[in-house]
């Protein structure tokens, strides 16, 4: 890596030349470093705004999955039969579904050498379980918190090799060839030195760009994704990045003080749900006014342990998804607060001593209590008894829920969708490799656990792929700066147009409120053609009137000026791209329902905007791409690639392989 200076207008400013950047500091960021370093590129260096903030360390479940394939037991299992229970999922690409599946063995034991204990038995098999989306029993987990063990130590193995790691630093533009057919490097902005206009911008100059920012987390108001992590896709959607399958996310139960999934366990003990008003007043259990007897609720509220991911196939018949229903119209149609309480049963349910009555349970849920000894006591008696770390968790998060309601809301999770990646993950721009949740490779359903998997995949398909094609160095400093000097001088123009709005009362953080109320409302699990476009013009609205609109405080709110600009380009398109699905005939799936005027509603209740029907999806074999041109969106739909069949005959792989044919 060799450090310069150059002069931009009036500034004096830092230049970085290197071969390989990877922006990013989560589980896939530092994995693509450690396989660049091992596969032999060691001009490289990390780029983060923070070395402890994003989702892979702060976020997990009761018990965090990460899915591989089978390495235990007796029960068959194959690549090609992990590739189709991806492919399965509908509007996936098989090549994709066939790398995930071919490398997660390779990913997993990678993951093991480096020290996160995943458990495996006396003989040494990696013993599993049965998660979402899995017909085997393919699941693992290293417990609560396996994503952020996997962060650690990968991030150890990175800094045990020295690889520069440039930590507060922000990322507001990928920088492109004349034709923005190419990345050739990025301008940063610097957090640690932001009162210093010659060090606030900071230019790397790069053969390559990996980038592993995560999923779109700022633009929800409502959100189990980490506060400290907002996602970077709208710049990379600006550079000309494309979209794919951008209308496919992730929801459920979540608590909102403390960001956490309410999966697993913590539906499985049986908690109570209950309902107030904005103060914390007029309580009730609002669940029983829905449900036709008190037995199919306790089973439905079972299941969102097993079936954490709101599903529109599991809202009929009073299943576990209608859960997710009844709490968004308690919270955002009502406007009141939903809380679980662990301290008491369900009233509607229970026995004048207030007890439970398990004999009224379902099959499945009276088994699980049984065989976990657990069918007696309160919620909170039988969560210490099955999983009490649970409890601690939050304990040590300032909540203690042996004393106090949890309040909860139907929160974004995870981006199914992102930015558009080969077989070996570049981008349509070349150069640009998006790996992790910002990397769309998952299609409608997925395995829980499977984005772990997946980014682990991805990280190191893009390391092979840089070690063996791109090893140049980057281009010659006034080329660079040929090529990017328009693109450095409107960003610098638009950060100082912003310093200058400093004033003594701050709308930055209205702005961001708005951003996430907007998506929360038009944009997230419930959806309709009316509330798209109505997102749609008023998030186009406030990106073009950004700049006037923006009143800091002082320059510490520079880098979230520039995320609301991030989010805005993130929010018009990912909106865009609903409004065209639906447009297209899309139905409700995957995570998200869609009002429909000749569906059915669920319960007939229920206010008219939950009518919507979930069968004959005519494109889950279709993957929708979207390319946004600076001012509008453009679509393409594409059949999904079947599963390859490709030549396995070992001597002409060998072949191929010892001439160096594989990767390219």
């Amino acid at each position: 890596m060799q450090s310069l200076q150059t002069k931009i207008k009036d500034l004096d400013l830092e230049v970085y030349n290197l071969n390989t950047v990877v922006v990013g500091s989560g589980a896939a960021g530092f994995n693509a470093a450690d396989r660049l370093h091992n596969y032999g590129q060691k001009d490289i260096a990390l780029v983060t705004e923070g070395i402890n903030q994003g989702t892979s360390r702060n976020t997990g479940s009761d018990k965090q999955t990460y899915y591989k394939l089978t390495l235990a037991g007796k029960e068959d299992d194959s690549v090609l039969e992990m590739a189709k229970t991806f492919y399965a999922g509908g509007s996936m690409d098989g090549d994709i579904a066939l790398i995930e599946a071919a490398l997660s063995a390779q990913s997993f034991y990678h993951l093991v050498d480096i020290g996160v204990p995943f458990p495996h038995n006396r003989y040494g098999e990696y013993v599993g379980y049965k998660t979402d989306h899995d017909p085997r029993q393919r699941a693992t987990s290293a417990g609560p918190l396996t994503s952020k063990l996997m962060t650690e130590n990968l991030e150890k193995e990175v800094k045990n090799k020295n690889i520069k790691i440039f930590d507060g630093y922000q990322v507001i533009s990928v920088l492109t060839d004349e034709n923005n057919e190419k990345a050739i490097g990025l301008l940063a902005l610097n957090l640690n030195n932001l009162e210093d206009k010659n060090k606030r911008y900071t230019l790397f100059n790069c053969k390559n760009i990996v980038y592993a920012t995560g999923g779109p987390a700022g633009m929800y108001a409502t959100s189990v994704y980490p506060g400290s992590q907002t996602g970077a896709t709208g710049i990379a959607l600006e550079a000309g990045a494309m979209g794919k399958n951008l209308t496919e996310s992730q929801y459920g139960i979540a608590s909102i003080k403390f960001r956490w999934n309410l999966s697993g366990t913590y539906q499985q003990v049986l908690p109570r749900y209950v309902s107030t008003d904005q103060y914390g007043n007029d309580e009730r259990e609002f669940l029983e006014e829905y449900f036709e007897d008190p037995g199919k609720m306790l089973d439905a509220i079972f299941l969102k342990g097993y079936q954490w991911p709101f599903d529109p196939k599991k809202v009929d018949d009073y299943a576990s998804s209608i859960i997710d229903i009844l709490v968004y119209n308690e919270t955002v149609i009502k406007g009141r607060r939903v809380w679980l309480d662990f301290m008491e049963n369900p009233s509607w349910g229970s026995m004048q001593d207030g007890e439970l009555d398990f004999s009224i349970l379902g099959e499945e849920s009276y088994q699980y209590l049984e065989n976990s000894n657990s069918l007696f006591g309160n919620p909170i008696q039988r969560l210490a008894k099955m999983n009490q770390p649970a409890i601690d968790l939050y304990k040590d998060n300032g909540i203690d829920i042996t004393k106090e309601y949890l309040e909860i809301a139907v929160c974004a999770q995870h981006n199914n969708g992102g930015l558009d990646g080969d077989l070996w993950w570049e981008s349509n721009l070349k150069n640009f490799f998006p790996v992790g949740e910002v990397n769309g490779s998952h299609g409608v359903y997925r395995p829980g656990g499977s984005a772990l998997n997946s980014g682990q995949v991805g990280s190191t398909r893009a390391a092979q792929y840089i070690a063996a094609n791109y090893q140049d160095g980057p281009l010659k400093l006034d080329k660079f700066l040929e090529l990017a000097k328009a693109e450095i001088e409107k960003k610098i123009a638009m950060g100082e147009k912003f310093i200058n709005n400093i004033n003594e009362s701050s709308t930055i953080i209205d702005i961001r409120t708005q951003i996430g109320e907007r998506m929360t409302k038009n944009g997230a699990h419930i959806r309709s053609i009316e509330a798209a476009e109505k997102g749609i013009k008023e998030s186009k609205k406030d990106l073009d009137n950004l700049l006037e609109e923006s009143k800091l405080k002082s320059i510490k709110e520079l880098p979230l000026a520039f995320q609301n600009y991030d989010m805005l380009i993130t929010q018009y398109v990912y909106l865009s791209a609903i409004n065209d699905y639906i447009k297209k005939g899309g139905i409700s799936r995957g995570s998200y329902l869609i009002y429909d005027s000749d569906g059915e509603l669920p319960i007939e209740a229920l206010p008219e905007k939950f009518r919507f029907k979930a069968e004959n999806d005519q494109l889950r074999d279709k993957i929708q791409r979207t390319f946004y041109n600076g001012n509008s969106c453009e679509f393409s739909w594409k059949e999904v690639k079947e599963i390859p069949e490709d030549d396995n005959w070992f001597e002409n792989v060998w072949n191929k392989y010892m001439k160096h044919e594989i990767v390219k």
